[in-house]
């Protein structure tokens, strides 16, 4: 598959299959996500492969944005200690929020190479995932990937036109 095609191809799925999704994909997918560019090349980002029918459901349960009932999930996070030791305190403050965007699209574009179907969600309470991971307090939940195989095509996305969201060098007013 081109890049272009998995790029217009990527949706955000909310409807899965309860089919599993082999280790050998899930794999992949995250060696895609290490693949992505890192400021400093600081690589704090942590993944964390949620596979557990039951945590999934208990993640789920503080998660309003996730849907679909995904047999995986994804969470990706930062280890702040990691940043700062490595880092600067911009990488604490943006640079690790970047990395962890910037390999959420490789994971969720592979994905689309692969079949699979991603939606990023933002939209959870990072304590109370924090605490069913059972993850260290200087880990920063940065975002979470819901993975499976899609169940139902999306509907087609409605995009802004180019002329509504393209400027050339400075901000115009319009006439």
């Amino acid at each position: 598959m081109e890049l272009s095609e998995a790029i217009q191809k990527r949706r955000s799925i909310r409807g899965f299959s309860p089919k599993p999704v082999p280790e050998e994909l899930l794999l992949q997918l995250v060696k895609a996500g290490a693949l992505a560019p890192s400021a400093s090349n600081l690589q704090a980002w942590q993944f964390f492969l949620l596979t557990d029918p039951e945590l999934v459901r208990k993640v789920e349960l503080f998660s309003p944005g996730l849907s679909g009932k995904p047999p995986v999930l994804i969470a990706v996070c930062s280890d702040m200690n990691y940043a700062l030791e490595h880092g600067s305190p911009n990488s604490e403050a943006y640079g690790c929020i970047m990395d962890a965007s910037m390999a959420a699209e490789n994971i969720m574009l592979k994905a689309v190479e692969l079949g699979l179907g991603t939606c990023a969600i933002k939209s959870y309470n990072p304590d109370a995932v924090k605490k069913l991971l059972k993850l260290p307090g200087y880990y920063r939940m940065e975002l979470l990937i819901s993975v499976g195989f899609p169940e139902d095509s999306p509907r087609p996305r409605r995009l802004r036109p180019l002329d509504e969201i393209l400027h050339r060098n400075a901000w115009e007013e319009e006439p």
